[in-house]
């Protein structure tokens, strides 16, 4: 199986807001915080609804009119299709990292379903944001109890700040920050 990663297309819109909510529910339930399947798609299942996915259509399309302000790339597992069926290369998103330029660079939503994790193609994707986001300061957030996710933006140059936000009154998430490269020269004046 071979995995491809590309700007998202507009047609992507209606199988974006589907994965969001699939790498929800595989990466949040946590007991403790009370969060479960039912609060996920109480929280996050307007991702997969018409309005969800028009909302993601809009974003890619802005995306694809000014890609020097908004990043959109998904990840596409190819696999050809089995015998007897149309000789077609099926594709399924299996990841997606979206990010838009301000005054600093926001990373995020960045998703890989688990059966696609461990494969690289996390760090692929942040390449392709990295050199998106030139030497820019970077920011996102990220849930606290992830912490092969913690681990994964620390392994690309991101630090928390010790800002927290807890969202929706239960999702207790963490600021990272990647800090501006240096120009060139790397000295002032």
């Amino acid at each position: 199986m071979t995995h491809v990663i590309e700007p998202a297309l507009p047609d992507d819109a209606s199988r974006l807001g589907p994965l969001l909510l699939r790498a929800w529910l595989q990466t949040y339930p946590h007991r403790e915080a009370g969060i479960d399947e039912e609060w996920i798609r109480e929280h996050r299942g307007s991702s997969a609804t018409a309005e969800g996915i028009a909302r993601w259509r809009d974003f890619i399309e802005a995306a694809l009119r000014d890609p020097d302000l908004l990043f959109c790339r998904v990840v596409r597992s190819e696999a050809e299709a089995e015998a007897g069926a149309s000789a077609d290369t099926v594709r399924e998103i299996v990841g997606v990292l979206c990010g838009r330029r301000g005054e600093e660079v926001t990373l995020g939503p960045m998703y890989l379903l688990n059966h696609v994790r461990g494969r690289g193609l996390g760090d692929r994707l942040m390449a392709e944001f990295l050199d998106w986001a030139g030497g820019a300061r970077m920011r996102l957030w990220v849930t606290e109890y992830n912490e092969g996710a913690v681990r994964f933006y620390r392994r690309h140059g991101f630090e928390t700040t010790g800002d927290r936000e807890l969202w929706q009154g239960r999702l207790l998430n963490v600021r990272m920050t990647r800090e501006a490269a240096s120009p060139a020269g790397g000295r002032d004046g």
